[in-house]
């Protein structure tokens, strides 16, 4: 049963790692940025838990609800300010400035909570589903999995079945003719960061939840990890980064199980590396000509 729990918990992670990436693909997917601040969100979002918590007497739906909106209009603001005047320049500006503004959460989450990392209680309400004697599955790995798939099938129809989603794919596809054709692309982008930072709040409940620990970095490795994720799958595509989330979340769980904990990560960014050899746009990504 042991390979059983490691695969669930794999499934867990990779369901965090999931959500977290389909912030990553549909930035890039409709924006064309690659938003490496996303990380932090999801560390701002895992204070504002943490701080709501706290006062005492607040209920676990209010914190989370907290933090989706405190997420939310921070990822509107860091477009705003960050990214909106950057939208003709060069792709390294853009990527400099990502990287600049992840820093600045940081260092800010470092001069207002220190260095050390605080205990997080899970605020996931569901009780541990005992199967037998040896395998015990937790609230917090129940709640993983039911969220990333609920989101994921929601956020496809919204997508596909409704007016700003339709809005979102042509400007995905043709930015100059999207405006054309009276899209407000502005507000279409802003959109997508809004809907990119909630599920990164959503994801900052979840991974919290699932290892109590909350720091000014904690959101710096699983960004990187869920990016990776959303290359793996295929960036662009909600389900290509929700299938890169959870492969990753298994390979790294059964690596660190059954071959060593210390390369662990490695392993997983080498299997990266064949699937994009084999396959350049990723599990589902789509192969796109371009015209010069």
């Amino acid at each position: 049963m042991s390979f059983i729990s490691y695969l669930v918990n794999g499934v867990s992670l990779g369901g965090i790692y999931a959500l977290i990436a389909l912030g990553y693909t549909m930035v890039y997917g409709i924006a064309k940025m690659l938003n490496f601040a996303h990380g932090d969100v999801i560390m701002v979002g895992g204070f504002t838990v943490f701080m709501t918590m706290q006062m005492g007497g607040v209920s676990p739906i209010v914190a989370v609800l907290s933090a989706i909106v405190v997420c939310t209009l921070l990822g509107v603001t860091i477009e705003k300010v960050a990214y909106k005047p950057l939208r003709s320049a060069p792709p390294l500006a853009v990527l400099i400035t990502a990287i600049g503004v992840s820093y600045l959460l940081q260092n800010l989450a470092l001069l207002l909570f220190g260095s050390n990392s605080r205990t997080f209680n899970s605020v996931v309400p569901i009780k541990p589903w005992k199967i037998n004697d040896r395998l015990t599955i937790s609230g917090e790995t129940i709640a993983t999995i039911a969220v990333s798939v609920i989101i994921m099938i929601a956020l496809t129809l919204f997508i596909n079945k409704t007016k700003i989603g339709s809005a979102m794919l042509a400007v995905s596809e043709d930015r100059g003719a999207a405006q054309l054709m009276g899209i407000n692309v502005n507000r279409t982008i802003s959109i997508t960061f809004a809907i990119g930072s909630a599920l990164a709040a959503v994801a900052s409940v979840l991974l919290c939840s699932s290892y109590p620990q909350i720091n000014a970095y904690t959101g710096a490795m699983p960004g990187i990890k869920a990016f990776t994720a959303a290359v793996f799958g295929g960036i662009g595509s909600i389900p290509g980064a929700m299938i890169g989330g959870l492969l990753m979340g298994v390979i790294e769980n059964l690596s660190r199980a059954y071959i060593s904990s210390q390369i662990a990560d490695a392993i997983v960014f080498g299997v990266l590396i064949v699937i994009l050899i084999i396959k350049p746009t990723g599990i589902m990504g789509k192969k796109y000509n371009e015209k010069v």
